[in-house]
């Protein structure tokens, strides 16, 4: 992915810069569902 359509997947709310899950798993090509997944098992991988 080109740099500015990932830029513009980035949303601030209350603060704080927050890219959505689905928008992350399109990224990892890989389905929301397996993304979550991932995430959970790996919490410490992943910053808040």
């Amino acid at each position: 992915m080109e740099l500015q359509i990932i830029q513009q997947k980035i949303f601030e709310i209350r603060g704080q810069k927050v890219i959505f899950d689905f928008d992350l798993a399109a990224l990892y090509e890989v389905e929301t569902k397996v993304f979550n997944q991932s995430v959970k098992r790996n919490k410490e991988r992943f910053p808040e």
